[in-house]
């Protein structure tokens, strides 16, 4: 079996989620409104240790593939906000800021091997 198979559903609402981004940058732009989003990766809380990591095991297999080798924090998260509503992102709009100490550029970061 696939292992990647049965993630269109999550593919496609990312997809959708980076179109509307730079849809709406470029519709609200000559307002002066800018539109960015934020791509969290892995973020350790009590509720993602309760239903995404609930073991040791998986805890450490998603670790693993985590290039940082550790889970975000909710504080991470909400200074990437900070920055994108900040004067320093002034020029930055439709754009998605991926804050997930690089798991993206892991393959099948939830997979089950």
């Amino acid at each position: 079996m696939d292992r990647r198979a049965g993630h269109v559903h999550s593919a496609a609402a990312k997809a959708g989620v980076v179109n509307l981004t730079r849809t709406l940058a470029l519709e609200w732009a000559p307002h002066g409104i800018r539109v960015n989003a934020i791509s969290p990766g892995p973020v350790d809380t009590p509720q993602t240790r309760e239903r995404l990591w609930p073991t040791d095991e998986i805890r450490e297999r998603i670790l693993r593939r985590i290039p940082l080798g550790r889970f975000g924090t909710e504080q991470e998260i909400a200074q990437a906000c900070s920055y994108l509503v900040s004067d320093y992102a002034a020029y930055v709009t439709g754009d998605v800021l991926t804050v997930d100490g690089g798991a993206w550029l892991e393959p099948g970061m939830f997979s089950t091997d």
